[in-house]
């Protein structure tokens, strides 16, 4: 492993992503409290490898029990992987939202726009707020 890959931030948006930056890719989900706001998922559709996406994009769609819901791309960059296992065990979306739930990594094109995103004790914060 590299040593650009041994570090890695996570930071999460108002809309309930978290996104984890490792080297110039960002690894991209949704939030535990997205995931259980959502329900049971059922589908989640995944973007095209290769495809652009600009900060704030519709990036994802992700359908529970109780709605569908877009998720946007924290990051501009290129789409370079996505979690393919998603199509036969959207579950995973649910069991481990932080984890085997993510949903693509992005090439990103500027580091600078994690200054927009929030850490994990700021994210709480806010999500007291929703409450």
């Amino acid at each position: 492993m590299t040593e650009q890959f041994t570090q890695q931030v996570t930071f999460y948006t108002e809309d309930h992503e978290w996104v984890t930056v490792h080297g110039d890719m960002a690894t991209v989900g949704i939030t535990k409290y997205a995931a259980e706001q959502l329900g049971d998922v059922v589908f989640v559709e995944t973007p095209e490898v290769g495809k652009t996406v600009k900060k704030g994009d519709d990036l994802a769609v992700v359908e529970s029990v109780k709605a569908a819901s877009d998720v946007y791309a924290p990051m501009s960059g290129e789409v370079v992987d996505t979690n393919g296992e998603l199509a036969d065990a959207p579950e995973k979306v649910n069991e481990h939202p932080e984890s085997e739930g993510w949903f693509c990594v992005i090439k990103f094109s500027d580091g600078a726009e994690t200054e927009g995103l929030m850490d994990k004790d700021a994210y709480f914060e806010f999500c007291k707020g929703e409450a």
